[in-house]
């Protein structure tokens, strides 16, 4: 592809660069005002939004439908087990290193350097069937009320479609799992342990977490299967001799389209003594629709396609969207991340071949 190897070492000093500046969610400032920086002396004019950074293209044209280009920039708290310090990582000759370099900030760099690279090529973007548009966002590692929430809530006609990035492997993932975390209560009554009174917290917990276990949830997706539940912690007593008369544990729920967060907390309310409470009933699960040309798109460039078992900006958008972007998943959220030089350099053809392969 003419003059992409440029792209591709551009791309890859950017990505060196970005990841030694910190940027936790809610704290992502300074990495905003940096691609911001780097867009305009690209001669682009990017538009921040808070901490949301949108570009559209200089002649941007209202006759095509919109493809919004988005990742994140923001990062998780880095682990207190790297071996190096994570905004300071060393350079290497094949791999960039720090919090956030796979996760997502390959996906930020390919995006924004196959955005620049669709901007300077004008006959390739006069020949698209849809209008770039770049939007990176804050605040998706902690699902935060100034990242793509606000960008939905306020500008519900910005794009028409949307490739979401996030570690795939460039598989093209055409749905994904929600997410619906429930912490439950199960009350007793406190007594002595010696005179063997009261009613334990803990044994009506351990029944409704046997109930848990085996589980089934009668209806099944036919794109994502059936919804996954596992109980992940749980705490009780305050001393050896007293009969607890509380116990409290922690569901981790990823549901599938067959039900909705509501209608999970409902069913599973009825058949437990513990009493439930959701942290979030918006995590919602996502699916690319049938017959989309995003999907015709993956298939044209023969895109391996799957279910993606995490959550992303994709349940904030209401737009079709498919999920796709370079680096592995399971680096993410651990310590000495790291991306590939040449996941990035692969990315960037292979959006741009997907772009120009919508119809």
């Amino acid at each position: 592809m003419e003059s992409i190897g440029r792209y591709c070492e551009e791309a890859l000093l950017f990505l060196e660069k970005m990841t030694t500046i910190p940027s936790l969610s809610f704290e992502e400032t300074r990495r905003a005002e940096f691609i911001v920086q780097y867009l305009m002396e690209r001669s682009l004019e990017p538009e921040l939004v808070g901490n949301n950074i949108i570009v559209r293209l200089p002649d941007s044209s209202d006759n095509r439908p919109v493809l919004m280009l988005n990742s994140h920039i923001d990062t998780i708290k880095p682990s207190e087990l790297y071996t190096f310090d994570p905004f300071n990582p060393p350079l290497e000759n094949e791999r960039i290193l720090g919090v956030g370099s796979n996760d997502a900030g390959g996906s930020v760099t390919a995006l924004l350097h196959t955005f620049l690279y669709l901007a300077e090529h004008k006959e390739l973007l006069d020949s698209l069937k849809v209008e770039p548009l770049l939007v990176l966002t804050a605040e998706e590692e902690r699902s935060g009320p100034d990242g793509m929430h606000r960008i939905s809530a306020e500008m519900p006609d910005l794009a028409d479609m949307a490739i979401v990035g996030e570690p795939t492997g460039m598989r093209a993932a055409v749905a994904e799992r929600g997410l619906l975390v429930i912490d439950a209560t199960a009350k007793g009554v406190s007594g002595h342990a010696a005179c063997n009174d009261g009613e334990n917290a803990i044994l009506i917990a351990l029944n409704d977490i046997s109930i848990l276990r085996n589980f089934v949830f009668e209806k099944i997706s036919p794109t994502m299967g059936t919804t996954n539940l596992n109980v992940t912690q749980i705490n009780a007593g305050t001393a050896h001799n007293v009969i607890p008369d509380e116990c409290s544990f922690v569901v981790d729920i990823r549901p599938t389209d067959a039900y909705t967060n509501p209608e999970i907390m409902e069913i599973l309310q009825k058949s437990l003594r513990s009493t439930l409470k959701a942290r979030n009933l918006t995590n919602r699960s996502s699916a690319t629709p049938i017959g989309h040309p995003l999907l015709d798109a993956a298939e044209r460039c023969s895109l391996e396609k799957f279910i993606s078992p995490t959550t992303s900006d994709w349940m904030r958008l209401k737009i079709p969207a498919i999920k796709m972007g370079p680096g592995e998943s399971s680096r993410s959220h651990k310590a000495d991340e790291y991306i590939l030089k040449e996941e990035i350099c692969h990315a960037i053809p292979t959006y741009i071949k997907f772009i120009t392969n919508l119809k």
